[in-house]
């Protein structure tokens, strides 16, 4: 496999895994970079954008990046913390009246970030892809529902709800919902391939998805050590593992391979990326990028703080998760990353992190789908444990 790019000596072993991915691990298309003391280190690209029609990876291809997208969600609402914008301790509705129905009155964009507010299903309303188009009717769903546990006494994952309702809020300060303020506030300065609704100009740079087959190839990662609660949740319609992660929505699996869905704004689960967007993204989060910084040192210490951890209520396995984002432990965060790193991860095979006590950021964007529904397959883990042991190289 011929890949393009280049990587600063020392992490070599980053570039020997990547091919080993296309060579071993069923990868198609996919980016990689990584940043390093405020400068990129690694910035690979190979394989197929559309296997189909035989177009390769580009330079400029983006990829659909899946829960990624909460990442770019969660740096946003803390950039409005970090300019004094928004309130962490403040409750959702004083921002957003409208949420305080049914017992919501008092969560707090705390708990949201370390999802611990208990709003977790819409199917008593669930998302259909007219009302991601429009938006609003999503909001009102969000701003209908009952929180399923007593708000900040247990945390499950808000694989749906979380980029929507955070994205109600940005509203309320900036005017506008989080795809636009993302474009204009923070990818738009540092020159950022991300996006939370991909301009239609960018659509031909879209690399085309390849879902799993079926439900039963995705659910080979119920082999994997820590996951079986998970499948066996979605397996059973009676769970609130099924009605918050399937039941939430009525749209079809396959409508994440539709490049038409890339342009609405779906922030929870359908942003756009390349790997070099992310890995300068989370640079900007722990350090000084283009002159500009995201965080200040104490929403990194917060970012990378375990605010929540062990049986999710959602997932019904283990999590972990800081303020915004996953943290070190359980199967969605590779082995490899130390206490402190905070990223997220994706369906789509994608994953995102910084380091701050490395000052490292990691970016990873593929084609393939993943079988662990998060993210952290194989080739997650086998590029970051190469990122880890090339530092020892390149200091």
């Amino acid at each position: 496999m011929e890949l393009n790019g280049t990587v600063v000596s020392g992490f070599e072993r980053v570039r020997a895994e990547f091919e080993r991915s296309f060579a071993e691990r069923g990868e198609v298309g996919a980016s990689v970079a990584v940043w390093w003391r405020g400068r990129p280190v690694v910035d690979l690209w190979g394989g197929l954008a559309d296997p189909d029609a035989g177009t390769p990876w580009a330079a400029d291809t983006v990829a659909t990046i899946a829960s990624t997208t909460k990442a770019m969600v969660a740096i946003s609402v803390l950039n409005l913390v970090e300019r004094g914008e928004l309130d962490l301790d403040r409750p959702v509705a004083y921002y957003w009246p409208e949420f305080a129905e049914a017992g919501k009155g008092d969560i707090t964009l705390r708990m949201v970030l370390t999802h611990r507010s208990g709003v977790v299903s819409l199917a008593h309303r669930p998302v259909t892809r007219q009302g991601l188009v429009e938006g609003e009717p999503v909001f009102d769903a969000i701003a209908a529902a009952s929180p399923r546990w007593e708000p900040g006494t247990a945390h499950g994952y808000h694989g749906v709800t979380f980029g929507h309702l955070l994205s109600a809020v940005v509203r309320t300060v900036t005017g506008t919902t989080v795809g636009p303020w993302f474009a204009e506030a923070v990818a738009g300065p540092l020159g950022l391939d991300c996006h939370i609704g991909l301009p239609e100009d960018k659509l031909p740079r879209l690399a085309r998805l390849v879902l799993p087959e079926s439900m039963d190839e995705v659910g080979l990662g119920s082999q994997v050590e820590g996951m079986h609660g998970l499948y066996a949740g979605l397996a059973d319609p009676d769970s609130l593992t099924y009605e918050a992660m399937y039941g939430s929505f009525d749209i079809g699996w396959e409508s994440a391979a539709d490049p038409a869905f890339a342009l609405i704004e779906a922030p929870s689960t359908d942003g756009t990326a390349s790997a070099a967007g992310l890995a300068k993204l989370f640079a900007a989060t722990i350090g000084e990028v283009d002159g500009r910084r995201l965080f200040g040192a104490d929403l990194v210490e917060q970012a990378g703080t375990r605010y929540s951890s062990g049986t999710d209520r959602v997932l019904n396995i283990r999590t972990d998760w800081g303020l915004g984002f996953m943290v070190p432990g359980g199967p969605f965060v590779p082995g490899s990353l130390p206490r402190r790193a905070f990223g997220h991860g994706g369906a789509t095979g994608s994953f995102a992190f910084a380091d701050p006590a490395h000052e490292l950021a990691f970016g990873y964007v593929p084609n393939r789908g993943s079988e662990l529904l998060e993210g952290n397959d194989l080739r997650v883990n086998a590029l970051v444990d190469a990122v880890y042991a090339g530092l020892a190289d390149a200091s």
